[in-house]
């Protein structure tokens, strides 16, 4: 019987984390705007949690599958930090251009 728990976790563990991947990949390619930092700290504390449990628990599966989810949430992070320094810096030469074409200065 114990064998069949942990499989059920096993696959368990395999679904929820590959699941998480098609948001990795669109946060990659969109940068993660519609995603509030709120529910990623939320997420990610979450998670955190659970893979205590899991190591407190002894359940391998568990672990691996809340400590890779976890890598994939801090890469969403990164790359929504990232995508917002880049909108931050555009808007701030965008903001710059516009300044420069109402006084007549066009470079």
């Amino acid at each position: 019987m114990g064998d069949a728990v942990e499989w059920v976790g096993f696959w368990a563990a395999v679904l929820t984390t590959v699941a998480f991947v098609p948001q990795l990949l669109r946060t990659w390619r969109r940068g993660g705007h519609e995603l509030s930092w709120s529910m990623l700290a939320l997420f990610g504390s979450g998670l955190s949690l659970w893979f205590i449990y899991g190591l407190l628990r002894g359940s391998a599966p568990l672990m691996l599958a809340k400590g890779l989810t976890g890598v994939q949430v801090f890469a969403i992070a990164i790359l929504k930090l990232r995508a917002q320094r880049l909108v931050s810096r555009e808007g701030s030469r965008e903001g710059a251009r516009q300044s420069d074409t109402k006084e007549g200065h066009v470079g």
